[in-house]
């Protein structure tokens, strides 16, 4: 489990159902759920944005000039300023056709010892304003601060009369909505380095979702019968277990299911980036995952974005999106990508798991062949073994917990070289 978060943060969305898809027992049409997802990831991409001090190389977002340095007094470290040379990309502006509620980015870079990266977003709302820059991550790969890492963090106390970031998501305030938003990129590395970062994607997804504390059950996709081979690792095990890192593994279902996920792609880390590990840790992975995705401000593992991001720089490509409906979730079964999924349930709300939760992930890996989900659970039945993690759960009872609650929130990490699914013409990956 992780964490909780806010309200609004959590419980938000539900699945949306024309009349044509229905099944003949649901007894009312649910609000459409609105969700657009853009990313930037190539040269023509990354050209079309605003460049001050950054080049685009080989697909790639990274240093060209530098355009001024920076004092950084990591809240996280010893109270002592570093500098940091710096250059920016601006996204070109996105309007997604419907008022913007919520946003969410992910990115995939390579930071270098004493680099690291920044991404925000600004937008234009309802009234015609245009809201300042809200920091939605400070991100690095490693945690040497001694070489210049920075502790990777969320950023606080943004607040004003536009919206405010819930440790990773940008809420928009009450009776405010965005007509079109963009993103901006800051690279650093220490002042007189010639290390860089590299940018290989960013991107968000924005949404409008309706309040509905219930969906209907949503039709079958075509992925019936398939389930992934996707390695179980229970985070029960690691309870304990480095506790500086989000209290040990009783928290780290999140890192557990990004390891999981990443070790079904060949992806995980290597014996000699673990070998910091106990020993006696049959699952070094998981600790490790803990380690590198910690946002020290949320001082927890759970973080979205910075999941993707850990799974990004093992060489896969890795974001965060929402989807609307575990039919969308069975056409990437049906493409061999397993999802992470962020749920929240009253114990007894979803039969069979033995808990309940204010905030946990999972990895749905397949489906029944009547349509319910089989799932990765790294805290299935609180037992401290990876041979209880597999389970399935209940189709819809898994969707009310996952879809009004999260607004169907997934990680979707998948390499480079498979496909994704085709899309809905409003796409939301």
């Amino acid at each position: 489990m992780t964490a909780p978060r806010t309200l609004t943060a959590l419980f938000a969305g539900v699945v949306v159902l024309t009349s044509a898809v229905l099944p003949s027992e649901a007894v009312k049409v649910a609000p459409p759920r609105q969700i657009a997802f853009h990313t930037w990831t190539s040269d023509a991409d990354f050209l079309a944005g605003a460049h001050s001090g950054t080049t685009v190389t080989d697909g790639s977002l990274t240093f060209g000039q530098a355009t001024g340095s920076t004092a950084y007094v990591d809240p996280f470290g010893d109270g002592t300023a570093r500098n940091y040379d710096q250059a920016s990309w601006v996204s070109p502006p996105v309007s997604t056709g419907f008022g913007v509620t919520e946003l969410i980015a992910s990115w995939n870079a390579t930071t270098p010892p004493g680099t690291w990266v920044e991404v925000s977003m600004a937008a234009k709302t309802n009234l015609g304003a245009t809201t300042k820059w809200y920091v939605l991550g400070r991100w690095t790969g490693g945690d040497d601060t001694g070489a210049g890492d920075i502790h990777r963090t969320s950023v606080p106390s943004q607040g004003d009369a536009d919206g405010r970031v819930a440790v990773d998501t940008f809420v928009a305030a009450k009776d405010r909505w965005m007509d079109r938003w963009q993103l901006k990129v800051t690279l650093y590395r220490l002042s007189g380095s010639t290390q860089a970062p590299l940018v290989r994607s960013v991107g968000a997804v924005s949404s409008r979702l309706p309040a509905d504390a219930k969906v209907a059950v949503s039709p079958l996709g075509g992925a019936e019968g398939v389930v992934l081979d996707v390695p179980t690792y229970s985070q029960e095990t690691h309870i304990g277990h480095y506790p500086q890192w989000d209290n040990g593994g009783e928290a780290w279902c999140s890192a557990t299911s990004t390891a999981m996920v990443l070790d079904y792609y060949g992806a995980g880390p290597t014996a000699a980036e673990t070998s910091w590990v106990d020993p006696t840790d049959a699952d070094p992975q998981v600790d490790h995952s803990a380690r590198h995705v910690f946002d020290y401000a949320y001082d927890g593992a759970g973080n979205w974005p910075f999941n993707t991001a850990y799974a990004g720089s093992r060489g896969v490509d890795a974001f965060v999106t929402r989807l609307r409906s575990l039919t969308e979730a069975e056409q990437f079964i049906k493409a061999g990508i397993p999802l992470v999924a962020s749920l929240s349930f009253k114990k007894g709300d979803l039969p069979g798991a033995g808990y309940g939760t204010n905030g946990h992930l999972m990895v749905i890996v397949g489906f029944a062949p009547n349509g319910d989900v089989v799932v990765n659970d790294p805290a299935s039945h609180l037992i401290k073994s990876n041979d209880a993690v597999r389970t399935t759960y209940d189709r819809a009872a898994f969707e009310n917990a996952w879809v009004p609650h999260s607004g169907g929130l997934v990680y979707v990490i998948h390499p480079a070289g498979t496909p994704l699914p085709p899309h809905e013409p409003q796409a939301n990956w």
